[in-house]
């Protein structure tokens, strides 16, 4: 039974969101620098205060219950405005520092990392960066559970409790086998893509989902009918397929000198001014205090594709 009285301290939230986070009690008390039976306690305490079970105990695993998901995010945003409190009482408000978890869709991360990890151990020294790539389903969930402070993925997010912030507009380019009749043309139109046999990622890729909605622009298609017998689930594996004759497919501009670089491969491009592609933004949590510092992060992800889409 609820204690009318109570009100949970911030080591107690602590430590539900480190046993959350690590499904792990014994993993949590260290990440906290405390006693396992510390830990325990600070839980059991917590649960008896609210009059709730936030986690299930077994001899194997760890789970949070459905009423411990729903309240974990609200721990989390608790211990995160307490340490803006800190930051800011010790006047490091405008240098980022410590841990941030940032998430990545697999469409990006190869080709956007190199540039953004470089020019976080140049810029922020004191950051402690750690990256998170799932597709946009998972982490958009990441997200709402308080997983990952921000994520790097293609907008709109569809979620009206985050915030976002555009950072680029990338353009798709045609990857084709060696020797294609489009090969190397710059003014390739939209409706071709009813002529071509395009191999796409699998389902959960949001970049399988932009290039559906192409095809279906120009009626090309049925989605039923694209990319069943050839799937796969990395661009990587995608653009070896094309190099094998098996059929063309889209690609980020940022994935073009990683992927496209093949022997086996050529490029095309389709007409202007209007080319087909997706806009690129981080995307956070509106409650979130560190709204600043998000707005650096994105400036680091907006050059390292500036950098990746240059010309050598």
């Amino acid at each position: 039974m609820r204690n009318r009285e109570y009100r949970p301290t911030l080591p107690q939230l602590r430590a539900f969101v480190a046993i959350a986070d690590t499904g792990h009690f014994g993993q949590a008390a260290q990440r906290l620098g405390i006693s396992q039976p510390s830990l325990s306690q600070a839980l059991s305490t917590l649960e008896g205060g609210l009059g709730v079970q936030l986690v299930e105990r077994s001899t194997r695993r760890v789970l949070v219950t459905p009423l411990g998901r729903g309240i974990l995010p609200y721990a989390r945003q608790v211990s995160e405005i307490v340490d803006d409190i800190v930051a800011r009482a010790s006047g490091r408000t405008d240098e980022l520092a410590g841990p941030l978890a940032i998430g990545f869709i697999p469409t990006i991360a190869p080709y956007i990392l190199p540039n953004f990890l470089l020019s976080v151990r140049e810029e922020l020294p004191e950051l402690e960066p750690r990256i998170v790539e799932e597709p946009t389903a998972h982490l958009i969930e990441a997200l709402r559970s308080g997983a990952i402070d921000a994520a790097v993925l293609a907008l709109p997010s569809g979620v009206s409790s985050f915030a976002e912030t555009p950072l680029y507009e990338e353009e798709f380019h045609l990857v084709l086998p060696e020797g294609h009749a489009l090969a190397g043309r710059d003014d390739v139109p939209l409706d071709v893509l009813g002529d071509l046999d395009l191999l796409l990622l699998d389902d959960g890729h949001c970049l399988r989902d932009q290039v559906l909605d192409l095809c279906h622009r120009v009626d090309a298609h049925r989605e039923d009918t694209l990319g069943l017998e050839t799937r796969a689930a990395s661009l990587s594996t995608v653009v070896q397929c094309v190099a094998g004759g098996l059929g063309e497919t889209l690609v980020p501009a940022s994935a073009l000198k990683v992927e496209a670089q093949r022997p086996g491969l050529a490029t095309a491009r389709f007409e202007g001014p209007a080319r087909p592609g997706r806009t690129i933004g981080l995307v956070h949590r509106a409650s979130s205090v560190r709204g600043d510092e998000f707005s650096r992060i994105g400036e680091l992800v907006k050059q390292s594709y500036e950098k990746a889409i240059a010309e050598d």
